[in-house]
């Protein structure tokens, strides 16, 4: 565990594969959007389940890591300089993953930035709008008998569906004809909307087939397929 033995998360998740990345996550729409990423670059890693029911992200170990205790978060033993490298968000993530492989993300400066902008505006908008709308509407918010939170949240998350509806239109990916962390990081979020919010109808999904048409195509991805099952539950 040579790299790894600066990090006192190791010694709570042991790694079989010291040398390999490790991934520290759950399977929600946040820590999927690594697994999704590996499994995409085949970069080799060992992924390690953190049990957020359990509230294992607020234990010591993994607080050492991430101090806002929350998933997903890796170690890179080979990080910049060959020296191991600790990270959490799932944002930040993804752009260490693509600038380390070289892939997903365009060469094109320009590009690149034009990628980055989409993945943060997953990150500020479609994450926590989608995320607050799924607490009111399917949690413990449907004992609230105000519904302007629930509706507030719909209307912000319709909207925002609007802007990536037209960000599709004319485009197989979100940049076009290459498949980058832009539609990684929005994968989950869109799923969970439709299939574990059941939120579809209250959004009115059926006005934006762009949408519909792009999930179904990254869904059917083999690898993104794959991650959206990386770690397992236990």
């Amino acid at each position: 565990m040579t790299g790894l033995s600066a990090f006192p998360i190791a010694s709570r998740w042991e790694a079989k594969y010291p040398d390999r990345l490790q991934l520290y996550s759950f399977p929600t729409p946040n820590g999927v959007k690594v697994s999704i990423a590996l499994e995409e670059i085949g970069l080799p890693y060992e992924a390690h389940t953190i049990n957020i029911s359990a509230n294992e992200t607020w234990t010591p170990e993994f607080l050492s890591l991430n101090p806002n205790g929350k998933i997903p978060a890796i170690i890179d033993p080979d990080g910049p300089g060959g020296e191991p490298i600790g990270l959490f968000e799932s944002g930040a993530i993804l752009l260490y993953l693509a600038e380390k492989t070289g892939k997903l993300m365009p060469l094109d400066p320009a590009l690149r930035y034009e990628t980055v902008q989409w993945v943060f505006f997953q990150m500020a908008n479609i994450g926590p709008m989608f995320g607050q709308l799924g607490f009111f509407y399917k949690f413990a918010g449907k004992e609230i008998a105000d519904k302007r939170p629930l509706n507030r949240y719909a209307d912000e998350s319709r909207r925002l569906l609007g802007v990536l509806e037209t960000r599709l239109t004319g485009r197989r990916w979100f940049m076009g004809d290459e498949f980058t962390i832009a539609d990684i990081a929005h994968v989950g979020w869109l799923r969970s909307l439709l299939q574990f919010y059941e939120a579809g109808e209250l959004v009115g999904i059926d006005a934006f087939p762009n949408v519909q048409a792009w999930l179904e195509r990254t869904l059917a991805r083999p690898a993104v397929a794959a991650g959206l099952t990386i770690p397992a539950r236990s």
